[in-house]
């Protein structure tokens, strides 16, 4: 009989439930724990989920003979928790919601401890396993459209739009590019490789201090130019939405969470929508990027390879965002 991987998952939010409905479908996973600090949600989850236990905090999962622990609480609290995880010897693998850190220096921390304590690592930059995404960088390696020369990337949403000054409100803490932009850039370190920061603004639109609409250029290393606009206050975006488009030597490519379209000089054209590209999977659960992501960490960990984006990749997106602060400082 084939071992099943014992997982546990802390923080069961939103998304600690959706890693953990998925991960309880997986073949050969086996959903050993909860860690959840809240005691209400802890005495729901004992009366409602058998054969899984239910702690309050991480020290208490180091009985239990764990091969991964997914990290799925606000992002704060990312740096203390999987610093327990490995310092305890609870777990060899780990998965840790975006972003990785609360900053660069934490997220190099946390890079030391993963290569000195654990095995496979991953964070949830899941737009990496969307089918659009993934087809346009399929089509970048292999130069339709030329070499990139530049790219306008956008991550948008509707969540905050029209309560300005409204001191009821209250948004995320980390500010729109932490919590949104973050997909964009770990997407252009994905297409283009690295980046370097070379302005950036950042406004108050809901109330004063938050962190709101940001814009910002960078360069790489490879001569292509950007430029990026986050926010949660755009009409239009019920749902989040992260895009790009991208200029090359011979067209242009144009890509979202949903569609796809190449236009090249030589006068071709072709579209793809998301369900032109194949977009099933095993389980459909909040979207079908979630189960090829968990997928994906699984197979690295029963087939002894690797995954990304690992700590070390996401570790860039947490240097460029700290660069994004310091520069519109």
């Amino acid at each position: 009989m084939e071992r099943e991987l014992r997982v546990a998952v802390v923080g069961f939010g939103k998304m600690g439930m959706l890693h953990a409905g998925i991960l309880n479908v997986l073949p050969r996973v086996k959903l050993v724990a909860i860690c959840e600090k809240n005691g209400l949600i802890r005495r729901f989850l004992k009366k409602a989920v058998k054969n899984v236990q239910v702690v309050g905090c991480v020290e208490k999962l180091a009985k239990l003979d764990l091969d991964a622990v997914y990290v799925t609480t606000p992002i704060a609290s990312h740096f203390p928790v999987v610093k327990a995880l490995c310092e305890g010897g609870i777990a060899r693998h780990f998965f840790v919601e975006k972003t990785l850190a609360s900053n660069f220096k934490e997220a190099c921390v946390l890079c030391d401890l993963a290569r000195k304590f654990g095995e496979v690592n991953m964070v949830g930059y899941m737009r990496r396993f969307s089918v659009t995404f993934m087809k346009a960088k399929s089509l970048l390696n292999e130069g339709v459209i030329g070499k990139p020369l530049s790219f306008k990337a956008y991550a948008y949403s509707t969540d905050f739009l029209g309560v300005k000054g409204n001191s009821k409100v209250q948004t995320p803490k980390e500010g729109v590019v932490r919590d949104l932009g973050c997909h964009a850039l770990d997407l252009a370190l994905w297409f283009f490789g690295d980046l370097q920061v070379e302005y950036a603004k950042i406004e108050s639109v809901v109330n004063d201090g938050s962190m709101d609409s940001a814009h910002f250029s960078v360069n790489g290393l490879a001569g292509v130019v950007g430029e990026f606009n986050v926010s949660w206050c755009v009409d239009g975006y019920r749902m989040p939405e992260v895009g790009f488009m991208i200029e090359g030597s011979e067209g242009s490519l144009n890509v979202n969470d949903d569609e796809l379209e190449i236009i090249l000089k030589n006068g071709k054209r072709q579209k793809w929508l998301r369900h032109d590209l194949g977009d099933f999977v095993g389980f459909w659960l909040g979207s079908p990027e979630y189960y090829r992501e968990d997928e994906s960490f699984v197979r690295a960990i029963l087939q002894g390879g690797m995954v990304e984006p690992c700590f070390e990749t996401a570790a860039k997106v947490d240097r460029l965002i700290d660069e994004v602060l310091a520069k519109a400082r």
